[in-house]
C-alpha cells in the first residue's frame, strides 16, 4: 500500500512539473506564431530533443530498449500525439493563449469517458454528471451561434480528445516500456511527420488560406533570426523533458487520479497571455474555465 502511494506522489509531482514545463513552450510558440510555420518549430525542436532522449534511454536503460516488440504501438502513439500537439498549436494564432488553453483543458475529462471505456476504470453517476457539465462550460468559451465563434477553437477541443486518447494508451500498454522510450519514439515522430508535411506542402505550392491558424501550419520555411532559433532549441529541451514527465505520470499512477493535476497549467497560462501578449481574459472565458476546472476536478475525485 505504501508503495502504490508513494507511485501516485510520484506520479502527481511529474506531471505538474511537466505542465509547467509545458506552459512555457505555448507562450515561446504563440510568439513565433505570427512569422514562422509550425512545422520548422516542431523540427527544430525534435532535432534538439533527439540526442537528449537517446542519451536519456542509453543512461536509464541502454539503447538497445529501441529495439522493441511494441514499436508499432509507440509509433501509433506518436501519430496520435503529433496530430493533437499540431492542432492544439495551430489554434494560438487566432484565440487568446488563455482561451486556446481552457479548451484544451477538457482533456482529464475526455480521460474520464476514455478510461471507463478502455481501463474499465470505474465511473460514478456523479462523475459522469460532472463530465455533462464540463461540456456546458466548453459551450460557454465557445459562444456558438454568436459573432465572437472562432472556430480555430474546435482545434483546441480536438486537441484535447485526441491528447487524452494517447495518455490512456500510455497507461493500458506504457508498463511494457520505459518512459525514455516511448518520449523517444514520439519524438522521432514529430519530426519526420513535421518534415513531411512541409514538404507535401511545399511541393503543392500551398503557402496559404487566409486564416491565422491554416497559415501557420502551410506557411514556407523561412530561416529564424539568432533569438526565434534560439527559442526552438528550448522547445527541443522542454519537449524531451515535459513529455517524458507527462509519460512517466500517467505508467506510474491511475488516470483519473493524476489527471485532475492537468489544471495545474491554468496557474500558469492567463500570466503568459497578460505579461507577454497584453491578453486579459473575456469573462465568458473565465467562467467557462471555472466550470471546466471544477467539473473536470470532481470527475476524477469521484472515479474509482
Amino acid at each position: 500500500m505504501k508503495d502504490a502511494r508513494n507511485q501516485s506522489l510520484t506520479g502527481i509531482i511529474s506531471l505538474v512539473v511537466g505542465v509547467f514545463i509545458f506552459s512555457i513552450q505555448d507562450a515561446i510558440l504563440k510568439a513565433m506564431s505570427g512569422d514562422h510555420a509550425v512545422t520548422l518549430a516542431i523540427v527544430l525542436r525534435s532535432i534538439v530533443g533527439l540526442p537528449i532522449l537517446l542519451a536519456m534511454v542509453a543512461y536509464a536503460n541502454g539503447l538497445g530498449a529501441l529495439r522493441t516488440r511494441n514499436w508499432k504501438l509507440l509509433i501509433a502513439r506518436g501519430l496520435i500525439l503529433i496530430t493533437s500537439y499540431t492542432s492544439y498549436y495551430m489554434a494560438f494564432p487566432a484565440l487568446p493563449l488563455a482561451e486556446a488553453v481552457a479548451l484544451f483543458f477538457t482533456s482529464p475529462i475526455f480521460v474520464t469517458l476514455l478510461a471507463s471505456i478502455m481501463l474499465r476504470e470505474k465511473v460514478t453517476p456523479q462523475a459522469w454528471a460532472a463530465v455533462i457539465a464540463g461540456f456546458i462550460g466548453v459551450i460557454i468559451i465557445l459562444r456558438p451561434g454568436s459573432g465572437l465563434f472562432e472556430p480555430a477553437a474546435l482545434l483546441s477541443l480536438f486537441s484535447a480528445a485526441s491528447y487524452a486518447f494517447s495518455m490512456v494508451l500510455a497507461r493500458k500498454y506504457g508498463a511494457d516500456e520505459p518512459t525514455t522510450v516511448m518520449a523517444f519514439y514520439v519524438n522521432a515522430v514529430y519530426l519526420v511527420v513535421a518534415a513531411m508535411i512541409a514538404a507535401l506542402f511545399g511541393a503543392v505550392g500551398v503557402t496559404a488560406f487566409g486564416h491565422p491558424s491554416l497559415d501557420f501550419l502551410v506557411r514556407p520555411w523561412a530561416m529564424p533570426d539568432a533569438t526565434d532559433l534560439f527559442l526552438m532549441g528550448v522547445c527541443g529541451v522542454i519537449a524531451a523533458v515535459a513529455m517524458s514527465l507527462l509519460t512517466h505520470a500517467y505508467r506510474l499512477a491511475n488516470a483519473n487520479l493524476v489527471t485532475v493535476f492537468e489544471y495545474t497549467g491554468m496557474l500558469w497560462v492567463p500570466l503568459w497571455g497578460f505579461l507577454l501578449f497584453s491578453e486579459v481574459p473575456r469573462m465568458t472565458t473565465v467562467i467557462g474555465t471555472v466550470i471546466i476546472i471544477a467539473a473536470g476536478f470532481f470527475a476524477v475525485r469521484n472515479a474509482r
